[in-house]
């Protein structure tokens, strides 16, 4: 009776609890913490003296601005423990959040000040480019915290975890975001019909791999188990056999001096040039290439050790 007396009083305070102290006290909570500080002074620096202009300024304020609103979200969510209300995979989630988050963080910090940090000041004012270089120092910080989130977040050896926490479900991530990287780049793919293959092999690629996550994060698969996981190996491999097609192809009919033009033109411009969105799409192809086959060999490995564990 007393024991039970005993249980019964610990557990009521937990019981009672509405707030959840380990989203603030834990290395997980200070790493959101830290998101949360670095994107407000990211988009803060941006709106009150750096700027942004044209197409890759506004993607950039835009991705900022997602993932800041997003990340505030997540947290609030798992401080007040009303992630447990959500029809969702609450840890395939927020890891999936964390790596595209990531990614385009990645992406934002290069293309920031590529396009608007320049080593000498306008005007002798060196106000707006001290601003800019304080964004990207921010950027590139919060991109640490970002990957520190999915480092921290990744599933342990020995330990049960959902699936997009693994090398496998981050993987997807990656090809989803390679895969809308290559769409972005405005570029033709109606010149040829080899070029429209290639287009249809993006396309369905970046299609089955977003619903492979999108069925993960609502929890409406378990694909570690069979016969799930044969089917995401079978679709690795047959992913690999398409863009290794493409990636033989793509490049022939854009670099080809039959089909198309081997050398940059002259006098094209920057950021609206076909030449370097045809570049850009044939350097993604072959990322992407090396992700499925990454993706196809993690599959393999994983099927291999369940078979054959360790005495």
């Amino acid at each position: 009776m007393l024991s039970q007396k005993r249980r019964t009083t610990n557990l009521t305070p937990k019981a009672g609890s509405y707030l959840n102290p380990t989203a603030v006290l834990s290395p997980l909570g200070a790493v959101h913490l830290t998101q949360l500080a670095l994107g407000c002074a990211v988009i803060s620096l941006v709106f009150h003296v750096a700027g942004y202009n044209a197409t890759y300024g506004t993607f950039c304020i835009a991705v900022w601005s997602a993932c800041f609103v997003l990340s505030a979200i997540v947290f609030i969510l798992d401080v007040t423990r009303l992630n447990s209300c959500l029809p969702v995979s609450w840890e395939n989630l927020t890891v999936t959040l964390a790596a595209s988050a990531t990614l385009l963080y990645l992406m934002t910090s290069i293309l920031y000040p590529a396009y608007f940090v320049s080593s000498e000041c306008p005007y002798n004012d060196c106000e707006v480019r001290n601003f800019r270089i304080a964004v990207t120092a921010c950027s590139w910080v919060t991109f640490g915290a970002y990957a520190a989130e999915v480092f921290l977040s990744r599933a342990k050896a020995g330990q049960q975890a959902a699936y997009m926490s693994t090398p496998s479900g981050l993987l997807k991530v990656a090809q989803v975001f390679v895969g809308c990287t290559i769409f972005a780049a405005r570029t033709e793919f109606s010149h040829h019909a080899a070029t429209i293959y290639c287009a249809a092999v993006f396309g369905g690629c970046l299609a089955a791999t977003t619903l492979v996550v999108a069925l993960n994060v609502c929890d409406r698969i378990k694909p570690l188990r069979p016969p799930s996981d044969r089917l995401v190996a079978l679709y690795a491999f047959g992913a690999v056999l398409l863009y290794l097609s493409a990636a033989v192809v793509w490049p022939v009919f854009s670099f080809d001096k039959k089909y198309g033009t081997p050398i940059r033109p002259q006098g094209c411009p920057r950021g609206k040039c076909a030449w370097d969105s045809q570049l850009v799409v044939t350097v993604f192809c072959f990322v992407n290439l090396a992700l499925y086959i990454a993706d196809l060999c993690y599959s393999q490995r994983t099927r291999f050790v369940a078979q054959h564990p360790r005495v």
